[in-house]
């Protein structure tokens, strides 16, 4: 449903706005009451003039209690000139997203190693990018089915309102949607996942559509270190790249 109201908008728009962030979709896992993960990426992204590597691009949770947590999602990254020449020669940093994670709805099969999830995040969005204003708004609903101990899949399906060029004026305004899978490799640490996700503007900014995939190795209970690679299909943001995410999880308290 998501990915199709996405889909249904994808006709040509003013593709002169700022570089926008591509949506990522997100995930059902929640982080235990005190424990607080960072999930971190860095790497090298193509769009289609400018070079950038972000350092990083960067999401913290906080499980706050069953079913409560808060991230924090943002990036800062290095950008090149806009004639696509490889030098890096400005800072880039994105909007931050200060968002609630809530999970409204778990349903475990009687006697199957698998469930269904409902949840649903959002919250405001801080003008941290160049020539940004005022205050956004990002809210997200999560429908998800997990199987075995490390496999899932989520529909993300919501809209964004994040600030612009003026505090009143110039606001991107959009639908997203998306699909986030991961799926566990038997008798191993390790997991090959993939997402595909779009966004559609009612706003002047270029549509965006791209897809992922990687594999992540649990090295610990408390690490993660994953390799993925991007592929962007539309003028919206970024058109390929590559990059290295490490996923530590600290307890804070108990």
């Amino acid at each position: 449903m998501g990915l199709a109201l996405v889909a249904s908008v994808l006709a040509g728009r003013d593709a002169g706005a700022r570089r926008r962030p591509l949506f990522e979709p997100t995930d059902l896992e929640m982080e235990d009451p005190g424990t607080l993960e960072v999930d971190l990426q860095f790497g090298v992204l193509r769009g289609d003039a400018p070079w950038r590597t972000p350092v990083p691009d960067f999401e913290v949770d906080i499980g706050l209690a069953p079913g409560v947590e808060i991230d924090v999602d943002g990036a800062y990254a290095i950008e090149g000139p806009d004639d696509g020449g490889f030098s890096f020669d400005h800072a880039g940093p994105d909007d931050l997203w200060v968002a609630a994670k809530l999970g409204l709805y778990d349903m475990v099969d009687e006697g199957a190693d698998a469930g269904w999830a409902i949840g649903a995040q959002l919250g405001p969005k801080l003008p941290a990018a160049r020539d940004a204003h005022g205050i956004g708004y990002e809210g997200l609903i999560l429908v998800g089915r997990h199987w075995g101990s490390d496999s899932h899949v989520a529909l993300n399906v919501g809209g964004l309102v994040d600030p612009g060029g003026a505090v009143a004026a110039r606001r991107p305004v959009g639908l997203e949607g998306g699909l986030d899978l991961s799926v566990g490799l038997r008798g191993t640490s390790l997991s090959v996942s993939g997402e595909l996700a779009g966004v559609g503007f009612f706003s002047a900014d270029p549509h965006q559509l791209h897809a992922t995939a990687g594999i992540t190795w649990a090295t610990t209970k408390a690490l993660d270190v994953s390799l993925i690679g991007l592929i962007g299909f539309l003028r919206g943001g970024d058109r390929a790249g590559v990059l290295l995410g490490v996923s530590p999880k600290i307890a804070l308290w108990h």
